[in-house]
């Protein structure tokens, strides 16, 4: 508070310093310290407020209290402010009597979760401040005993049991059949069209490929941003209903966004500083703040005989096993032992094959499974299945979910290999705002960088903060005299490829004469041997290239570099030139 008050001379500081500390707080009490009722038309002793005055502020002239006119910006009050006293601009709470009621706690807590209103009485919902805001500021603070702590759980795990019912599987079964508004009619999605949402969400890394179809943060993280991938051309007409029925799919993460801890140290606003507005930057932002859509296509034979010759070398399946434990209880037993879970005796346990083939009852779509998670027509899928070994796929008896997850990732690597040979990139309308620096939200400083030469006050590294290559690289950028300003890229700041979108590490801007290429757009990997990044991830980056390198501008350099001083040898040596990038 004191770092606010003291740096900045906002017009609310000056209203903030301009109350008199007497006047800043008043108080209600239904009852004293003994359970009596208080009889509120009698005065109290010249040392506390007329308590008939504070009962009319408090329970009766609510806009009064919540105007800036009235200083009182602080309530004390004993049994009097629960349930039926309606204010919706509580932002702290500081419960001085330690409870177990869950009743009571509700109560209290309850005061402050209302949407609040401004000086005008308009309230700052999402459609008056928008979605990045609206939860910033309409955030209580409780300062509470450590009572607190099972109440939080026990809410969190409430809240949960109560959105259980929503889906929480983006699945082919779970758009199939749903009902869009259609220019004004009610239209409801077939199975081919529900494949191709969810084929639109694995192309585009918005759906998990862990076999539970959740939702990833990519999606809503381009949502934020405005910057979601475009449905298929068959989809337009129906993409704000898609996206809707996309929305609603329930996302675990956002109860622990909903409440935090206070005592972990926060940082502060990460706004927008000077260095993002320096000359150098803004050139460089120029070069690379644009929008593409890629074409792609490649020899479907070419891509059977391959995904065939990796299934063959390199597919495994282990047979599913189950483990029956049997353990008799204890001769005697005490209460310590039952309570410490030590009341039975060692266990002896027997593992055994699962026969999968002689007993389940389930049916796949095997082909419909590995299509739609590789985003190839069915013709192509069959005659990959049909040209493997025969001992390979008999191993779908085995375990057919690990099977098809299993061919589906050998598939798309080998998909990923071929597309960079035959990508090409068209420039499209629209650029990244500037807001997508500052989207992105974290709530512990632990992985933070305070910086100099960066567009922000701090940068988050991935990894652990004091070992990650991220790091060690943002230290020497800040440090190097070379370096004139520098950006962290946000996620939002992506590059679409048939392998999923892919977001740049880094843009830098050199200080001209220090090196051969002023402006870089680099990638941080703690290895430079191509053989050890996965096949998926190495064709993100070799998309990247290309579209840096021979599409976007000859004034703007990609590579991926394990160090800062890899940086400067690609930056400073003649013989690796542009071409040599590509």
């Amino acid at each position: 508070m004191n770092e606010y008050i003291t740096v900045f001379d906002t017009p609310y500081q000056k209203y903030l310093k301009g109350i008199d500390v007497k006047d800043t707080h008043k108080g209600y009490f239904s009852i004293d310290k003994k359970g009596h009722a208080v009889d509120s038309t009698v005065k109290r002793g010249s040392d506390f407020s007329d308590d008939i005055s504070a009962y009319d502020l408090i329970l009766k002239n609510k806009e009064r209290l919540l105007s800036f006119a009235e200083p009182t910006r602080f309530i004390f009050s004993h049994s009097a402010l629960r349930e039926g006293w309606d204010n919706p601009n509580v932002f702290q709470i500081c419960t001085l009597k330690h409870s177990d009621s869950t009743t009571g706690k509700r109560q209290e807590v309850g005061r402050g979760l209302r949407l609040c209103v401004n000086q005008d009485g308009f309230r700052m919902d999402e459609q008056s401040v928008g979605k990045s805001l609206v939860h910033k500021i309409n955030k209580l603070t409780v300062i509470a005993s450590e009572s607190y702590k099972d109440f939080v759980t026990d809410l969190q795990k409430q809240i949960k049991t109560d959105l259980y019912d929503r889906p929480r599987k983006a699945s082919v079964d779970y758009f199939t059949g749903k009902t869009v508004m259609v220019n004004g009619n009610a239209e409801k999605l077939n199975k081919q069209q529900a494949t191709m949402v969810y084929q639109y969400l694995i192309k585009n890394d918005y759906v998990t490929m862990d076999g539970n179809d959740n939702i990833t943060e990519q999606y809503h993280m381009d949502l934020e941003n405005n910057h979601l991938a475009p449905l298929p051309e068959h989809l337009v007409a129906y993409a704000e209903g898609i996206h809707k029925l996309i929305q609603s799919v329930f996302n675990d993460k956002i109860l622990d966004d909903m409440i935090d801890n206070g005592n972990e140290t926060k940082i502060p606003d990460n706004d927008l500083n000077d260095n993002f507005y320096k000359k150098e930057f803004q050139t460089l932002w120029g070069y690379i703040n644009h929008k593409y859509a890629y074409t792609v296509s490649f020899d479907s034979n070419e891509l059977i005989k391959k995904a065939i010759d990796a299934i063959d070398a390199e597919l495994y399946v282990s047979m599913l096993q189950y483990t029956t434990s049997i353990s008799e209880q204890k001769d005697t037993l005490s209460a310590d032992a039952i309570k410490s879970g030590d009341s039975f005796k060692g266990a002896k346990s027997d593992t055994t094959a699962l026969k999968h083939l002689d007993t389940s009852q389930i049916k796949y779509d095997l082909i419909g499974k590995v299509a739609e998670a590789t985003v190839l027509t069915r013709r192509t899928v069959a005659a990959i299945l049909k040209g493997i070994r025969k001992d390979k796929f008999d191993m779908y008896k085995n375990n057919p979910e690990e099977f098809i997850s299993k061919v589906t990732r050998l598939i798309k690597e080998q998909k990923a290999t071929m597309i960079v040979d035959h990508i090409s990139y068209d420039l499209l309308e629209g650029e990244y705002d500037s807001e997508i620096f500052t989207a992105e939200k974290h709530t512990t400083i632990d992985k933070a960088f305070k910086a100099e030469k960066h567009i922000q006050p701090y940068v988050f590294t991935d990894g652990n903060a004091d070992k990650s290559v991220e790091r060690k690289f943002a230290e020497d950028l800040d440090g190097a005299a070379e370096v004139c300003v520098y950006a962290k890229l946000p996620k939002g700041f992506s590059i679409p490829t048939p392998v999923g979108n892919y977001s740049p590490d880094w843009a830098i801007a050199f200080n001209e004469g220090t090196v051969k290429h002023i402006f870089f757009v680099a990638e941080t990997k703690g290895t430079m041997e191509t053989m050890q990044l996965r096949p998926i991830e190495k064709a993100k980056i070799m998309c990247a290239r290309r579209l840096f390198n021979e599409i976007s501008t000859d004034n703007v350099v990609y590579h991926d570099v394990d160090s800062y001083q890899s940086l400067l040898n690609i930056m400073n040596d003649p013989s690796l030139d542009k071409e040599v990038c590509k």
